[in-house]
């Protein structure tokens, strides 16, 4: 059964995905993405004191946000309470799967091989981030994939930038996450906030490609 936030991810075609060394500048990332249009976000768990922000997040109105990088099924947990509607991991972790699907979350672990996507599958992913997509291969990659795959939602991430989204769109992907190239931390550091936001319109311009 496909899950129910699909469809929504499907439609936004990009997933933010939110990474810096302070979650100073990840409150305004997240600010200025909102801002400029986005209403998905995934906070990556690599950040200071991430579990905070994606609380905050999680209770505007409007906005879809996931927790990236989960480590371990507690901390899955905990992202869950504080209110993360979809769960991501560059690796597959049957126990984060687990506790996403018990929650009512959508699971969305990581793998790049044939091999390791089906044990994502049989672990019951809802989405396979393939990552990392631009060094796996880039669209041929996920091409060659989807032609094993035909029924897996694909979501790559990695060197994936509103240039060469579409490439992997037209490849197969349901969707994909951009993260450096919009999010880039040393734009966020320096104010320059029309620099975010032209990036953000950039990748908001492809839900109308």
């Amino acid at each position: 059964m496909t899950h129910p936030l699909i469809p929504d991810l499907r439609r936004a075609r990009v997933v933010p995905v939110i990474r810096t060394s302070t979650p100073q500048l990840a409150a305004t990332a997240c600010a200025w993405l909102r801002e400029a249009g986005m209403a998905i976000l995934e906070i990556t768990l690599t950040i200071p004191d991430a579990l905070p922000l994606i609380r905050e997040m999680a209770a505007e109105p409007g906005l879809l946000v996931g927790a990236g990088t989960v480590p371990d099924a507690r901390t899955a947990e905990a992202c869950l309470q504080a209110g993360a509607r979809f769960l991501v991991t560059p690796w597959t972790d049957p126990e984060v799967i687990a506790v996403a699907r018990a929650g009512g979350a959508c699971a969305m672990p990581g793998a790049m091989t044939p091999t390791e996507i089906r044990a994502a599958l049989a672990a019951g992913a809802d989405v396979v981030k393939i990552f990392p997509a631009s060094s796996a291969g880039g669209p041929g990659h996920v091409k060659a994939l989807r032609a094993v795959f035909p029924e897996a939602v694909f979501c790559p991430t990695g060197g994936v930038d509103a240039a060469n989204a579409p490439a992997y769109l037209a490849a197969g992907a349901a969707f994909v996450g951009i993260g450096g190239k919009l999010v880039d931390e040393a734009r966020i550091a320096a104010g320059d906030k029309p620099a975010i936001q032209r990036a953000a319109r950039d990748a908001l311009g492809l839900m109308q490609a």
